[in-house]
Protein backbone atom coordinates (compact mmCIF):
# COMPACT_ATOMS: atom_id res chain seq x y z
CA UNK A 1 0.00 0.00 0.00
CA UNK A 2 1.71 3.54 -1.19
CA UNK A 3 -0.54 6.39 0.21
CA UNK A 4 -0.66 10.14 -2.09
CA UNK A 5 1.66 12.18 -0.55
CA UNK A 6 0.19 14.08 2.11
CA UNK A 7 0.29 13.38 5.70
CA UNK A 8 -0.94 10.13 6.99
CA UNK A 9 -1.15 7.94 10.21
CA UNK A 10 -0.76 3.96 10.01
CA UNK A 11 -2.68 1.63 12.20
CA UNK A 12 -0.61 1.28 14.81
CA UNK A 13 -0.88 4.87 15.22
CA UNK A 14 2.37 6.36 13.13
CA UNK A 15 1.96 9.52 12.19
CA UNK A 16 3.98 9.50 9.04
CA UNK A 17 4.40 11.85 5.42
CA UNK A 18 4.99 10.29 1.69
CA UNK A 19 6.14 12.78 -0.60
CA UNK A 20 7.73 11.92 -4.55
CA UNK A 21 7.17 9.89 -7.34
CA UNK A 22 6.13 7.18 -4.91
CA UNK A 23 3.66 5.53 -7.90
CA UNK A 24 6.81 4.30 -9.64
CA UNK A 25 8.49 1.09 -9.21
CA UNK A 26 11.61 2.19 -10.07
CA UNK A 27 12.55 4.34 -7.33
CA UNK A 28 14.50 3.74 -4.32
CA UNK A 29 12.72 4.80 -1.08
CA UNK A 30 14.75 6.92 1.45
CA UNK A 31 13.28 6.76 5.05
CA UNK A 32 13.79 10.04 7.26
CA UNK A 33 13.70 9.25 11.09
CA UNK A 34 14.08 12.57 13.32
CA UNK A 35 15.89 13.15 16.55
CA UNK A 36 14.98 13.20 19.91
CA UNK A 37 12.27 16.24 21.00
CA UNK A 38 11.71 16.80 16.69
CA UNK A 39 9.12 15.88 14.51
CA UNK A 40 8.85 14.56 11.40
CA UNK A 41 8.89 18.21 9.29
CA UNK A 42 11.59 18.97 10.57
CA UNK A 43 13.16 17.26 7.40
CA UNK A 44 11.92 19.74 4.88
CA UNK A 45 14.55 20.87 3.56
CA UNK A 46 15.88 17.37 2.60
CA UNK A 47 11.97 16.38 1.86
CA UNK A 48 12.32 19.03 -1.00
CA UNK A 49 15.94 18.21 -2.44
CA UNK A 50 15.51 14.34 -2.45
CA UNK A 51 11.90 13.87 -3.42
CA UNK A 52 12.50 15.02 -6.80
CA UNK A 53 14.22 11.46 -7.52
CA UNK A 54 12.94 9.52 -4.99
CA UNK A 55 10.38 7.97 -2.76
CA UNK A 56 10.40 9.59 0.44
CA UNK A 57 9.32 8.66 3.89
CA UNK A 58 9.76 11.13 7.18
CA UNK A 59 7.28 10.13 10.25
CA UNK A 60 7.43 10.61 13.94
CA UNK A 61 9.36 8.35 16.22
CA UNK A 62 7.41 6.65 19.07
CA UNK A 63 6.02 9.85 21.92
CA UNK A 64 6.51 11.93 18.94
CA UNK A 65 4.37 14.65 16.98
CA UNK A 66 1.19 12.40 16.67
CA UNK A 67 2.99 8.73 17.36
CA UNK A 68 1.89 6.84 20.41
CA UNK A 69 3.85 6.96 23.20
CA UNK A 70 6.95 4.72 23.75
CA UNK A 71 6.55 1.88 26.74
CA UNK A 72 7.62 2.57 29.94
CA UNK A 73 10.79 0.11 29.27
CA UNK A 74 11.51 1.43 26.28
CA UNK A 75 14.35 0.10 24.07
CA UNK A 76 15.87 0.90 20.43
CA UNK A 77 14.28 -2.32 19.45
CA UNK A 78 11.18 -0.85 19.94
CA UNK A 79 11.43 1.86 17.88
CA UNK A 80 13.37 -0.02 14.91
CA UNK A 81 9.97 -2.04 14.80
CA UNK A 82 8.21 0.89 14.58
CA UNK A 83 9.86 1.45 11.25
CA UNK A 84 9.28 -2.06 9.71
CA UNK A 85 5.83 -2.09 11.11
CA UNK A 86 5.24 1.05 8.85
CA UNK A 87 7.53 -0.14 5.97
CA UNK A 88 5.40 -3.12 5.67
CA UNK A 89 1.75 -0.96 5.96
CA UNK A 90 3.55 0.86 2.86
CA UNK A 91 4.74 -1.99 0.61
CA UNK A 92 8.07 -0.80 1.24
CA UNK A 93 10.85 -3.96 0.82
CA UNK A 94 13.57 -2.15 1.32
CA UNK A 95 14.84 1.58 1.70
CA UNK A 96 17.82 3.71 2.42
CA UNK A 97 17.76 4.91 5.72
CA UNK A 98 18.77 7.87 7.50
CA UNK A 99 18.49 9.01 11.17
CA UNK A 100 19.86 11.96 12.68
CA UNK A 101 20.62 11.85 16.42
CA UNK A 102 18.63 9.63 18.08
CA UNK A 103 17.19 8.84 15.13
CA UNK A 104 20.52 7.48 13.66
CA UNK A 105 20.43 5.21 16.56
CA UNK A 106 17.34 3.90 15.52
CA UNK A 107 18.85 3.56 11.94
CA UNK A 108 21.86 1.88 12.77
CA UNK A 109 19.97 -0.38 14.77
CA UNK A 110 17.43 -1.00 12.31
CA UNK A 111 20.30 -1.43 9.51
CA UNK A 112 21.73 -3.90 12.06
CA UNK A 113 18.74 -6.36 12.92
CA UNK A 114 17.23 -6.03 9.09
CA UNK A 115 20.08 -6.03 6.64
CA UNK A 116 17.79 -7.25 3.96
CA UNK A 117 15.56 -4.21 4.38
CA UNK A 118 18.60 -1.65 4.14
CA UNK A 119 19.82 -0.31 0.92
CA UNK A 120 22.45 2.28 2.81
CA UNK A 121 22.44 3.81 5.90
CA UNK A 122 23.18 7.24 6.96
CA UNK A 123 24.05 7.89 10.64
CA UNK A 124 24.05 11.92 11.05
CA UNK A 125 25.35 13.67 14.31
CA UNK A 126 24.89 9.84 15.76
CA UNK A 127 26.77 9.12 19.46
CA UNK A 128 28.80 6.53 19.81
CA UNK A 129 30.93 5.85 22.99
CA UNK A 130 30.67 8.87 25.07
CA UNK A 131 33.42 10.09 27.04
CA UNK A 132 33.10 9.77 30.96
CA UNK A 133 32.81 13.84 30.94
CA UNK A 134 30.31 13.62 27.70
CA UNK A 135 28.52 10.64 29.68
CA UNK A 136 28.08 12.94 32.52
CA UNK A 137 26.62 15.89 30.44
CA UNK A 138 23.81 13.98 29.18
CA UNK A 139 22.79 12.18 31.97
CA UNK A 140 22.84 15.43 33.67
CA UNK A 141 20.39 16.65 31.13
CA UNK A 142 18.16 13.89 31.41
CA UNK A 143 18.13 14.40 34.93
CA UNK A 144 17.37 18.24 34.43
CA UNK A 145 14.52 17.49 32.02
CA UNK A 146 12.74 15.20 35.03
CA UNK A 147 13.40 17.77 37.46
CA UNK A 148 12.47 21.00 35.32
CA UNK A 149 10.06 19.77 32.69
CA UNK A 150 10.66 20.35 28.77
CA UNK A 151 9.57 23.76 28.83
CA UNK A 152 12.66 24.99 31.15
CA UNK A 153 14.88 23.17 29.25
CA UNK A 154 14.24 24.70 25.93
CA UNK A 155 16.94 27.45 26.73
CA UNK A 156 19.25 25.60 27.04
CA UNK A 157 18.78 23.10 24.19
CA UNK A 158 18.74 26.03 21.57
CA UNK A 159 22.35 27.64 23.13
CA UNK A 160 23.91 24.15 22.64
CA UNK A 161 22.50 23.15 19.40
CA UNK A 162 22.99 26.98 17.57
CA UNK A 163 25.46 28.76 19.95
CA UNK A 164 24.77 31.38 22.92
CA UNK A 165 23.98 33.94 21.68
CA UNK A 166 21.90 32.62 18.59
CA UNK A 167 23.89 34.05 15.55
CA UNK A 168 21.34 36.43 13.55
CA UNK A 169 21.87 33.94 10.32
CA UNK A 170 20.79 31.45 12.21
CA UNK A 171 17.59 32.83 14.28
CA UNK A 172 14.79 31.66 12.06
CA UNK A 173 15.96 28.03 12.46
CA UNK A 174 16.50 28.34 16.03
CA UNK A 175 12.50 29.52 16.33
CA UNK A 176 11.90 26.50 14.40
CA UNK A 177 13.12 23.97 16.34
CA UNK A 178 12.07 25.68 19.69
CA UNK A 179 8.36 25.34 18.41
CA UNK A 180 9.01 21.63 17.72
CA UNK A 181 10.07 21.24 21.43
CA UNK A 182 7.17 23.23 23.35
CA UNK A 183 4.89 20.94 21.20
CA UNK A 184 6.55 18.11 22.48
CA UNK A 185 4.54 14.74 24.35
CA UNK A 186 6.54 15.43 27.65
CA UNK A 187 6.53 11.68 28.84
CA UNK A 188 7.76 10.36 25.42
CA UNK A 189 10.16 13.17 24.88
CA UNK A 190 11.43 12.33 28.87
CA UNK A 191 11.15 8.78 27.88
CA UNK A 192 13.07 8.45 24.76
CA UNK A 193 15.71 11.49 26.21
CA UNK A 194 16.54 8.79 28.94
CA UNK A 195 17.19 6.23 25.91
CA UNK A 196 19.22 8.71 24.17
CA UNK A 197 21.52 9.02 27.07
CA UNK A 198 22.66 5.67 27.63
CA UNK A 199 22.71 4.00 24.28
CA UNK A 200 25.67 5.20 23.08
CA UNK A 201 27.28 2.02 23.33
CA UNK A 202 24.51 -0.18 22.05
CA UNK A 203 26.39 -0.91 18.95
CA UNK A 204 30.02 -1.24 19.99
CA UNK A 205 31.63 -4.19 18.65
CA UNK A 206 28.48 -4.99 16.15
CA UNK A 207 29.84 -1.94 13.13
CA UNK A 208 31.15 -4.57 11.52
CA UNK A 209 28.62 -6.23 10.45
CA UNK A 210 27.12 -3.34 8.15
CA UNK A 211 27.01 -4.80 4.97
CA UNK A 212 25.18 -1.65 3.08
CA UNK A 213 27.01 1.36 2.03
CA UNK A 214 27.04 3.59 5.33
CA UNK A 215 27.31 7.39 5.86
CA UNK A 216 28.68 8.86 9.23
CA UNK A 217 28.36 12.66 8.87
CA UNK A 218 28.55 14.96 11.82
CA UNK A 219 29.57 18.73 12.17
CA UNK A 220 32.85 20.05 13.06
CA UNK A 221 31.44 22.19 16.42
CA UNK A 222 28.95 19.27 17.32
CA UNK A 223 30.62 18.41 20.94
CA UNK A 224 28.08 15.80 21.87
CA UNK A 225 28.05 13.86 18.57
CA UNK A 226 31.62 14.67 17.75
CA UNK A 227 33.67 14.22 14.63
CA UNK A 228 35.74 11.78 16.56
CA UNK A 229 32.66 9.81 17.44
CA UNK A 230 31.90 9.49 13.37
CA UNK A 231 35.19 8.44 13.03
CA UNK A 232 34.98 5.74 15.22
CA UNK A 233 32.06 4.30 13.90
CA UNK A 234 33.67 4.66 10.28
CA UNK A 235 36.45 2.56 11.76
CA UNK A 236 34.58 -0.09 12.86
CA UNK A 237 32.42 -0.20 9.55
CA UNK A 238 33.60 -2.16 6.32
CA UNK A 239 31.60 -0.20 4.00
CA UNK A 240 31.97 3.77 5.59
CA UNK A 241 32.12 6.71 4.37
CA UNK A 242 33.10 9.11 7.24
CA UNK A 243 32.33 13.05 6.62
CA UNK A 244 32.66 16.17 8.47
CA UNK A 245 30.70 19.61 7.67
CA UNK A 246 32.94 22.57 8.18
CA UNK A 247 31.47 25.13 10.63
CA UNK A 248 28.53 23.23 11.63
CA UNK A 249 27.06 22.01 14.82
CA UNK A 250 24.50 19.48 15.90
CA UNK A 251 21.42 20.37 13.98
CA UNK A 252 22.95 20.82 10.45
CA UNK A 253 20.65 19.49 8.64
CA UNK A 254 18.35 23.04 8.77
CA UNK A 255 21.61 24.97 9.13
CA UNK A 256 23.17 23.99 6.19
CA UNK A 257 20.53 21.93 4.66
CA UNK A 258 22.93 22.57 0.90
CA UNK A 259 25.65 20.93 2.53
CA UNK A 260 24.05 17.94 4.32
CA UNK A 261 21.98 17.11 0.94
CA UNK A 262 24.59 16.87 -0.99
CA UNK A 263 26.64 14.35 0.86
CA UNK A 264 23.38 12.61 0.88
CA UNK A 265 22.57 12.59 -2.65
CA UNK A 266 26.14 11.52 -3.19
CA UNK A 267 26.24 8.33 -0.97
CA UNK A 268 22.97 7.68 -3.01
CA UNK A 269 24.81 7.36 -5.43
CA UNK A 270 27.19 4.62 -4.06
CA UNK A 271 26.48 1.46 -5.30
CA UNK A 272 25.07 -1.73 -3.37
CA UNK A 273 26.10 -4.32 -5.95
CA UNK A 274 29.23 -5.28 -4.23
CA UNK A 275 27.64 -5.66 -1.00
CA UNK A 276 24.56 -7.39 -2.19
CA UNK A 277 25.90 -11.10 -0.82
CA UNK A 278 26.95 -10.27 2.65
CA UNK A 279 23.65 -9.09 3.36
CA UNK A 280 22.27 -11.27 6.13
CA UNK A 281 19.19 -12.99 6.93
CA UNK A 282 17.89 -11.42 10.27
CA UNK A 283 13.82 -10.60 8.93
Amino acid sequence: MTPDNGTHQAPDGTVYTVQGPTYRSDIEWIVLIHGVGMQHGVWAPQIEALSSSHAVLAYDMLGHGGSPMPPECVNLSDYAAQLLGLMDHLGIAAANVVGHSMGALIAIEFALTHATRTLRLAALNAVFKRTPEQRSAVHSRAAELHRLGTQATIGSTIARWFGDPVPDALQQAATSIAGYLRDIQPEGYARTYDLFASSDEKHAGQLHRLCMPTLFLTGEYDANSSPEMSCAMGREARHAIVEIIPGERHMMTVTAPKAVNYSLSRWLGTSTQNTLNLRGSSD
